[in-house]
């Protein structure tokens, strides 16, 4: 032990009147030290009179005197951890198990949420809607969930009305559309009319991104293909019987489903938007509120552990983390194609691409917005909508910025930024002009 530590550990004060030694534990060394320099401030800004009637008081009167006024005790706290002890530490998570999840996931094996002082365990959900209500009656203290689904829960769109935070994305990239063999032949999107196509979730960027592309391609999504959601463990299933023709889906299904010969990756969702935020962290206002140490804590745990996947050195690593049955449950070799980006694609071609998917925990409030103009082109929300507003309140950039800043890691110049969707240009300052311009959509 150092001699720092031990004079930490236990301090040594002289009691004059009885001339023995008195131990005094370091956290009331600090304390005393708190409020004599609180009590030596207040006589300092007093004028000479009160500073003559307050000294006179004596230290103990005086301490007592200024709690009543002052939280000296929360002070202490502060000052003694600023970062704050968790005030729960035991936690719950749900995710489903696909590459999205992969900070959330890897946070338990690879050490991240210890790291920040919490035992939190992850819990495998079958679907999304399991995910939404498990979230929304506390059977989960957090979860991983689609970039759409705060603003969805949020806004009231599908369920009731709760209020919840996205404070991080997890992923970004990370999808592709995926055909059955038998349609090898398929170009174009025009080629698609008539397809059965399967998406995770209606609140998901799976489907705003496949309908976004069906309807560049002259496809209306409603009128001219079905599309259903199907969770994404089943997907393969459902290819390789023929139940649908393809489906804009997470990885490793996208994958699988070629490590299974059942079908093809015809598009990445990076072919569509580059960088586009997928799955994300969140949480409810309400447990923010309620345990913000804990908060925070969880906060650090996912960015810390998003910057660390975002590395590609630590990819092979990740893979094998994630891989086991509790997790993901899917071969090491097919999780390594998705997150080294060296894949085989179905029809032959072994590919590289190291940004087929990434890690990006920084949830642009321009993200939100383009999210929320798809839900009102589609009939997701109905009425006006304060975009940015909404975008604020949910997606907590200037937070996820203050916490990488405090882990070392960039932060941002803004909240906004104009975005590249298939070649066109998405300013999030004007977002209902970009809603109104779109020939293709679902609106009364």
């Amino acid at each position: 032990m150092s001699e720092g530590d031990r004079d930490r550990k236990r301090i040594m004060t002289v009691n004059s009147k009885a001339g023995v030694a008195k131990a005094e534990s370091s956290d009331e060394h600090f304390e005393r030290t708190v409020e004599r320099t609180v009590s030596a401030a207040v006589l300092q800004a007093a004028d000479p009179s009160r500073r003559q009637f307050l000294g006179a008081m004596g230290t103990a009167a005086l301490t007592a005197l200024i709690a009543e006024f002052f939280p000296l005790r929360e002070l202490v706290a502060i000052a003694a951890d600023p970062l704050g002890k968790p005030e729960k530490t035991d936690l719950s998570i749900g995710f489903i198990p696909i590459t999205c999840a992969t900070p959330i996931i890897m946070a338990e094996p690879l050490g991240f949420y210890s790291k920040h002082g919490l035992n939190a365990k992850v819990k495998r959900a079958a679907g999304w809607a399991m995910i939404r209500d498990w979230a929304i009656n506390k059977d989960v203290d957090a979860a991983h969930m689609l970039s759409p689904m705060p603003l969805a829960i949020t806004l009231g769109a599908g369920s009731v009305p709760v209020p919840f935070y996205m404070p991080a994305v997890e992923n970004i990239n990370g999808q592709a559309i995926t055909l059955h063999n038998k349609h090898k032949g398929v170009k174009t999107a025009e080629d698609m009319k008539g397809f059965r196509f399967c998406v995770p979730f209606d609140y998901s960027m799976h489907n705003y991104l496949l309908r976004y592309y069906l309807a560049e391609g002259g496809v209306h999504p409603d009128k001219d293909v079905q599309i259903r959601v199907v969770p994404p463990p089943e997907m393969v299933a459902n290819l390789k019987a023929g139940n649908v023709d393809g489906y804009l889906a997470p990885d490793p299904f996208n994958q699988r489903a070629v490590y299974e010969n059942a079908g093809f990756i015809f598009k990445l969702s990076k072919e569509i938007w580059d960088r586009h935020p997928c799955c994300a962290f969140a949480i409810s206002k309400e447990f923010a509120t309620q345990y913000p140490n804990t908060f925070l804590a969880l906060f650090r745990s996912i960015v810390d552990a998003t910057h660390y996947a975002s590395d590609p050195a630590h990819r092979k690593e990740i893979a094998a983390a994630i891989a086991p049955t509790n997790y993901l449950n899917q071969p090491v070799t097919v999780l390594e194609q998705v997150l080294t980006g060296t894949y085989a694609d179905g029809l032959g071609a072994v590919k590289k691409d190291p940004s087929r998917i990434d890690f990006d925990p920084y949830p642009w409030h321009s993200m939100a917005i383009w999210i929320m103009t798809q839900m009102k082109r589609w009939g997701h929300l109905k009425g006006d909508v304060n975009y940015k507003s909404v975008a604020e309140e949910v997606y907590r950039a200037a937070d996820c910025d203050q916490i990488a800043k405090e882990l070392g890691y960039p932060t941002h110049q803004g909240t906004m930024t104009k975005h590249a969707i298939m070649g066109r240009e998405f300013d999030p300052s004007q977002p209902d002009a970009y809603v109104r311009s779109f020939k293709i959509h679902s609106m009364a």
